[in-house]
């Protein structure tokens, strides 16, 4: 038999959001942006096909460029991705291998012990908080010397919640300068909370923070995998030494500098997702659910033990959310009408689970 290392085959594969196929049920399991991609952006990636059949350049220098200037920082803190959660990976391959650790709360982006274990590193995950948050004093208590990243999703998936600004302060204190934390942003364009701690402010204020975007989220692009860190200069040429070649396509270059150009009109879908996401909240807690904030574009059941029964039961009306065994289900902002159908879904729905 060819050799291939334990530990991967014992590792749990990343869950896709299920699809609804031909069943007519609405897919909210995946926290995509309902809006199709906006005709200036599908126009300059139409016009880019002809040449496919070359290799896109490796530095994205429009996209560089474009960035630097809107964050005023230098083109050297940046380095790009197939997606945030490929940069999240070249980040931990960069820091951490065979005998180090990462920390991370959880549950948080299930992507993050499969990555660490996959670059032969240890996960070290620290249960949120009874309200479903970051517990940043226990996770700097969980540092040691072999400690070498902390991720802080922020929004955090799936609960929605934030990490306040002190808070951030508080805990960066505790860090010692040589651990890097990597504030993960992938939702920040649907944070309305004025408490919430900023990435960038951060990067700018401390040695050992970088941040991570996504063009995925707010800007509707997921399909073509376009991400990028903001870092230390030191820690991005790193990323740029680990990262696949040619991982970015042009298609999603061309079309992230589009997304910047078309800001204004993508920021009026952010606020329309934000607006539902307010209703879908009120409306649960009009139905008698317990339902903590969000500030992303999901919303959080805390269904505990009953997960699974409410799970069904609303796939059995046609809605497909992201369940968590023994822990909740995360359902994405979609359209008003998706989001209608899952309200009434919630509706109907038992009385006595956990989230009730």
């Amino acid at each position: 038999m060819v050799f291939q290392r334990d530990a991967i085959s014992k590792l749990p594969a990343y869950k896709q959001g299920v699809a609804p196929g031909d069943s007519g049920a609405v897919k909210l399991s995946s926290n995509e942006n309902p809006f199709a991609p906006l005709p200036s952006v599908v126009t300059v990636i139409a016009e880019a096909l002809s040449t496919i059949h070359l290799y896109p350049s490796m530095s994205a220098p429009e996209l560089t460029e474009r960035l630097a200037a809107r964050y005023d920082i230098d083109a050297e803190n940046l380095a790009f991705g197939a997606g945030s959660v490929e940069v999240a990976s070249q980040l931990i391959h960069a820091s951490a291998g065979a005998g180090d650790e990462v920390i991370f709360a959880w549950r948080s982006f299930e992507a993050y012990p499969i990555l660490v274990q996959v670059a032969g590193a240890t996960p070290i995950p620290v249960p949120l908080t009874d309200g479903d948050r970051h517990d940043l004093p226990a996770m700097a208590a969980a540092i040691t010397a072999r400690t070498r990243l902390i991720f802080v999703c922020n929004p955090n998936n799936p609960t929605g919640a934030t990490v306040t600004t002190a808070e951030m302060h508080d805990f960066l204190a505790r860090v010692p300068e040589n651990v890097l934390v990597v504030i993960d942003e992938a939702y920040v364009h649907f944070n309305r909370d004025p408490d919430s701690a900023i990435g960038l402010d951060f990067f700018k204020q401390y040695p050992n923070v970088a941040v991570l975007h996504t063009f995925s989220k707010a800007y509707g692009l997921a399909g073509l995998r376009l991400g990028y860190a903001i870092a230390p200069a030191s820690v991005a040429a790193n990323l740029r030494r680990v990262s696949v070649p040619f991982g970015v396509s042009d298609l999603a270059q061309r079309a992230g500098v589009a997304s910047l150009d078309a800001e204004h009109e993508l920021n009026l879908r952010v606020d329309i997702l934000v607006d539902e996401r307010t209703r879908v909240l009120a409306g649960l807690r009009a139905q008698g659910w317990t339902v903590a904030d969000s500030h992303a574009n999901f919303v959080w059941l805390r269904t505990g033990d009953d997960t699974d029964r409410v799970n069904a039961a609303l796939i059995e009306q046609g809605i497909l959310g992201r369940a968590f065994p023994g822990e909740g289900i995360r359902v994405s902002t979609g359209s008003i009408e998706a989001n209608d159908r899952f309200l009434a879904a919630a509706a109907s729905l038992a009385s006595g689970s956990p989230g009730q």
